[in-house]
């Protein structure tokens, strides 16, 4: 099985190019079913439909709620079906395995007036006003991921058009546009902060922290919680509540959801879904409050 697990890996990595994490994510899986099959003494080529079906009953029991099971189920069914294509087992075993439906949970948001309250209370003139700000911007005019802000290169931004070219998860390269607000907020910043903040050691990155080294994610997410807190927003607020916030105001606004799903960067439209049980949710409570008989 270990064996097994390390060519399977490799291929991920060399073969099919998936990222780090996902390996990593495909491993933890995997070395969860070793143990399994450790522990009731199975070898790898006896496994069959039953003792996986019975494997992801115990991950159940153990607490993993639906999306992780099905990201197990899913983990399960590309490592047996590589195994039986190497010819290494005589039939995959993981076939019939039917992965559970994911929980459907309704992503948090923001108002949009609690969102041009935070953007409001920043103070350009004070130190790395103009840097938060831009970021704050960003994040909710283009429904940036965190990961994609942080990358952000002075070389990806079309100052004339007002797009942006991000290279999103998957390696996959997107155009977002930037607001009207965002890219003066934007270029104020780059004109007036930014070269105060250029060390020998700077890149192309946009966002600087005081030493003039690309802002960490964990500072982008301590950032977008302190502005909030000094706005006096009481709800948590982090970089993927204003994603959620993008998306939703969009679709309350009338976009098409296709067109949110290619700002967003969603690979399945499946994704993009969630949010119109956000709208739907909205419109019931809108019912209830003012329908005479709500």
């Amino acid at each position: 099985m270990e064996a097994a697990c390390d060519s399977f890996i490799r291929y991920l990595a060399t073969e099919r190019g998936l990222s780090e994490a996902y390996q990593l994510s495909v491993r933890q899986s995997l070395d969860a079913l070793a143990a399994w099959l450790k522990l009731k003494e199975v070898a790898l080529k006896d496994i069959g439909t039953d003792e996986l079906a019975a494997f992801l009953s115990q991950r159940k029991k153990e607490g993993l709620g639906a999306s992780s099971l099905r990201i197990t189920t899913v983990h399960l069914k590309i490592f047996f079906r590589w195994l039986a294509m190497k010819g290494k087992l005589e039939m995959d075993p993981a076939e019939p395995l039917l992965a559970p439906r994911a929980d459907l949970h309704l992503p948090e948001t923001l108002h949009a007036k609690e969102l041009v309250q935070m953007l409001d209370s920043i103070d350009p003139s004070l130190p790395l006003g103009r840097r938060d700000l831009a970021i704050l911007e960003l994040f909710y005019s283009s429904g940036l991921r965190l990961s994609e802000l942080c990358q952000l290169r002075l070389e990806m931004v079309d100052f004339e058009g007002g797009f942006l070219r991000i290279t999103g998860k998957g390696n996959k390269t997107r155009v977002v546009r930037v607001g009207t607000k965002a890219r003066e907020a934007l270029n104020d910043y780059l004109n007036n902060e930014r070269p105060s903040l250029v060390s020998k050691k700077t890149s192309s990155h946009i966002f600087l922290s005081v030493r003039g080294t690309q802002l960490s994610p964990d500072r982008v997410r301590q950032i977008v919680k302190e502005r909030a807190k000094m706005a006096g927003i009481d709800q948590n607020v982090y970089p993927h509540l204003l994603r959620h916030s993008f998306a939703t105001h969009l679709l309350e606004g009338g976009a098409d959801l296709r067109v949110i799903q290619e700002l967003l960067g969603h690979a399945d439209i499946s994704t993009t879904q969630i949010y119109t049980h956000v709208d739907r949710q909205r419109l019931k409570n809108i019912h209830k409050t003012f329908h005479p008989r709500g």
